[in-house]
């Protein structure tokens, strides 16, 4: 069995558990603001397990304190509830989200909502698609016509002011902006051409690294806010999402002058 075939059913399997558990599990706190339900862990083991079974040698890190580092060229990376604050909340908006990243490079990567029942892919080079048709990110052109999204990093409570004037600028110069509390689908979405750009702090690669190739083999970008790509090295992977910027071709240029535009003013202050 080849690896999308074990995250294809490891992603399956999960979110079945995870729908299992929606509405009908407690949470415990790892930080404020930041929990963890026994579908988490459940959907995690699910996971790592299946990989495992089939290669046994491969390393795998995942949100959920599982860092198993053997062959750092062949790495899982894992987040099994991306949206545990929507989970816990009974918001029905969160997913699975698995990639393999092959010496720096990312070959596949699955997020599966198992609310809308709705299962992204993307394998190096293939395309990517939603529920098996072929997906494409937006023609939008101008940032005045787009519609964006964005998250809030779990050190909120501390930047608020800062995140808040991005969310501000942004606002005054966009058609509107999202915050739906799921990194992954944020960028699947991106992919898919629902949402042209999308900007984020401090996100870790669980939450990133299956949307990158998504994003990329739809034709978009993913950069840092900087403009430039996420450095391939192990240790750099293990920072990837520190900065992420998502969104088409057409309105990247203009959605990186925004932001360094406004990060120099906000440090000067």
């Amino acid at each position: 069995m080849n690896e999308i075939e074990i995250a294809k059913r490891a992603a399956i399997e999960a979110g079945q558990v995870i729908k299992t558990y929606f509405s009908h599990v407690g949470y415990k706190l790892k930080g404020r603001a930041n929990p963890v339900t026994l579908a988490d862990i459940k959907s995690q083991e699910i996971i790592a397990k299946k990989i495992r079974k089939t290669f046994p040698k491969d390393s795998i890190i995942a949100e959920e304190g599982l860092m198993s580092i053997m062959d750092k060229k062949r790495l899982w990376i894992v987040d099994p509830l991306d949206g545990t604050v929507n989970f816990t909340h009974n918001f029905p908006h969160f997913a699975v989200s698995i990639s393999f990243v092959e010496n720096g490079v990312v070959k596949l990567g699955i997020i599966y909502d198992p609310m809308k029942n709705e299962f992204f892919k993307a394998i190096k080079d293939k395309g990517a698609f939603l529920n098996g048709k072929k997906i494409v990110v937006s023609k939008t052109k101008k940032l005045s016509d787009s519609l964006l999204a964005t998250g809030f990093a779990y050190d909120r409570r501390e930047k608020a002011d800062f995140y808040c004037s991005f969310y501000s600028h942004f606002l005054k110069i966009s058609h509107d902006i999202r915050r739906c509390g799921a990194a992954s689908l944020d960028m699947a979405y991106v992919a898919c051409g629902r949402i042209d750009g999308y900007w984020e702090f401090n996100l870790k690669p669980w939450d990133v690294a299956a949307g990158k190739l998504i994003v990329e083999e739809g034709g978009g970008k993913v950069s840092d806010f900087s403009g430039k790509s996420w450095k391939k090295d192990f240790n750099s992977i293990l920072k990837w999402g520190k900065e992420t910027l998502v969104c088409n071709f057409k309105i990247k240029l203009e959605m990186l002058r925004h932001i360094k535009s406004l990060s120099k003013i906000l440090i000067k202050t």
